[in-house]
């Protein structure tokens, strides 16, 4: 068994349950540590101590991160927001060399995800069904005229996150102006249907999909689930399991998927916890657990299903009042 289980939460934001749910899973094995760039964040006061640092992209910000696992004997660390996985997996190796494990999937995935083009590429080649989209507007214009495509169509930036900038477009105008205004967008079929988001766990020591817990989603507030409810379907599962073997991803991933008719359509991939995770660990699927396990060296056996379907979860609002003058 490790002496001490010590974990760093980067970029701890809002997600409170997940500081949480960690504290209570080590039981006093080891601490959770959290950071972010402002004291503002309220999942800070959550964790047993935290740390304010720079912004990923400013400069001293792999140094004061690796610092911190230095001086708090961490044993593992993770992000909650997408621009830290690139990071954690291109310097991943000196993590290592500390004895930190990253709790990140394989660089390749994470570029892949992250840039909204290359997954539909990767899908469409594995023949996975999706929404077809475009980066180029001329090959979107001869579609739309060969009826390939329709209007309305989703214009959103292709490496963007959180459902930030997003348009709903109804005209060829309307196209060239965001094209004209912005870079690397992405064109995307305008599909309606039912919306599911997916939580997977690929074990880090074995590479196998050890559980998966699946939602519907039924409301949405800033690109994640407020509202959604347990479900079950084998044939969604084995959509999952074919997926994630043929990619490179690690630890916790977070797939969106669209059904339409009888059809599933995956959309997109985080590969960290999503901001629906909370109904899967309330539902007794137990990721923090799983982790954990991992970092005492034991592999975690496989286990779908283990979870009672129409479990609602019901996203609401806390507040927290802190004094946050104080020396960082």
């Amino acid at each position: 068994m490790v002496d001490s289980l010590n974990i760093l939460i980067l970029s701890c934001g809002t997600r409170n349950k997940i500081v949480q749910y960690f504290k209570k899973e080590l039981s006093g094995q080891g601490k959770v540590f959290a950071t972010d760039c402002t004291p503002l964040a309220p999942a800070l006061y959550e964790a047993d101590d935290f740390f304010i640092i720079p912004r990923v992209q400013e400069e001293g910000y792999l140094e004061k991160v690796l610092s911190i696992c230095k001086n708090n004997s961490i044993k593992a660390v993770f992000s909650l927001i997408d621009p830290e996985l690139n990071v954690l997996a291109e310097y991943k190796d000196l993590f290592l060399e500390m004895g930190v494990t990253p709790v990140v999937s394989e660089k390749e995935a994470i570029e892949m995800s992250l840039d909204k083009y290359a997954m539909f590429t990767f899908l469409k080649k594995n023949c996975f069904s999706t929404v077809n989209s475009y980066v180029d507007k001329e090959e979107f214009y001869k579609d739309k005229k060969a009826g390939k495509i329709t209007y309305p169509v989703f214009i959103k930036p292709a490496l963007g996150s959180a459902s930030m900038n997003i348009n709903k477009v109804e005209t060829d105008e309307e196209v060239d102006l965001l094209f004209k205004r912005y870079k690397y967008l992405m064109i995307q079929e305008f599909i309606t249907g039912k919306e599911y988001g997916v939580d997977a766990y690929i074990d880090l020591i074995s590479g196998e999909l050890n559980s998966i817990f699946i939602k519907e989603k039924i409301k949405m507030r800033s690109g994640e689930t407020d509202k959604s409810v347990s479900v079950k379907d084998e044939k969604l599962s084995n959509l999952i399991v074919d997926f994630v073997k043929k990619t490179h991803f690690k630890g916790v991933i977070d797939i969106d998927v669209f059904k339409i008719e009888d059809e599933y359509y995956i959309s997109e991939v985080n590969p960290r916890f999503g901001g629906g995770y909370p109904h899967a660990y309330e539902a007794g699927v137990n990721f923090p657990k799983m982790l954990i396990n991992n970092l005492e060296g034991i592999t975690n056996k496989r286990s779908f299903n283990s979870y009672e379907e129409g479990m609602y979860m019901m996203k609401y609002n806390e507040v927290i009042v802190k004094n946050c003058q104080f020396e960082q």
